[in-house]
């Protein structure tokens, strides 16, 4: 709710629902997670959470990343995968959460994992609000950032510009292992937490994502998410209306 950028941004409304909902919704479609929980300090988010049918836990308000969130609201479960969406993405394809966990299933030595789209806006790629990062050739994260990542001193054809998207998966013991470390200089550089595992050398594999998504930092990034939404919500309706026409026999 103290979001420095904008206050109150998890009970903003986009088109007539919460952020917070949205985001929930949108995680309740994976088809591969067990159970979904919302992770907040704050009773507002939480009541509004359960008003929409979803389970919200209580943690800590002191914490000091949404991953050190994520463990203690799954601490008293036995998760041994555990994905973290984060609430400011309510365009999250739920294919990427299952995505994510299918690669952990599948792939036990590895510990964490996210996503990630190819971008070449470079309005977007100067953004600091969009995070970028930099694959290595097996898939792994080398560095995240919120500047230009790789800095193009000489033209190189065919190397993407790569877009992070705000989801990560845990194996239940990294996530321990990352959240028992104390911030690191990177990570409050950058104020991005996922650099506190590079900096560890914990391995995170980033796996192209599913379709894009738009994180919530500031009230023109709600209005943009808005208008999407709206547009989706014509299109099916238009859609809709054309295959009642065609099965009533009107062309």
């Amino acid at each position: 709710m103290g979001a420095q950028r904008f206050p109150g941004k998890p009970l903003h409304l986009i088109a007539g629902v919460p952020l917070v909902v949205r985001v929930l919704r949108r995680a309740m479609e994976s088809r591969r997670a067990d159970a979904v929980l919302v992770a907040t300090d704050d009773e507002r988010i939480a009541a509004a959470v359960r008003e929409a049918g979803g389970t919200a836990v209580l943690t800590p308000s002191e914490l000091p990343s949404g991953t050190d969130r994520v463990r203690a609201a799954v601490a008293g479960t036995d998760a041994e995968i555990v994905v973290n969406v984060q609430g400011d993405e309510p365009l999250m394809d739920p294919e990427n959460v299952d995505r994510v966990i299918a690669h952990l299933l599948a792939h036990p030595e590895v510990p964490l994992a996210t996503v990630a789209k190819p971008i070449d806006d470079p309005a977007a790629i100067a953004d600091p609000n969009v995070v970028k990062v930099v694959r290595g050739d097996d898939g792994r994260a080398l560095y995240f950032s919120r500047s230009p990542i790789p800095f193009r001193r000489n033209a190189e054809p065919g190397l993407p510009t790569w877009k992070h998207l705000g989801l990560y998966g845990y194996r239940r013991e990294a996530l321990e292992t990352w959240t028992s470390l104390p911030p690191h200089p990177l990570e409050r550089a950058e104020s991005l937490e996922q650099l506190r595992a590079l900096a560890a050398g914990l391995v995170m594999t980033v796996l192209p994502a599913v379709g894009d998504s738009i994180g919530v930092d500031t009230p023109a990034d709600a209005e943009a998410v808005e208008r999407i939404l709206l547009e989706e919500a014509a299109a099916r309706e238009a859609a809709g209306a054309r295959v009642e026409r065609e099965a009533g026999g009107e062309r």
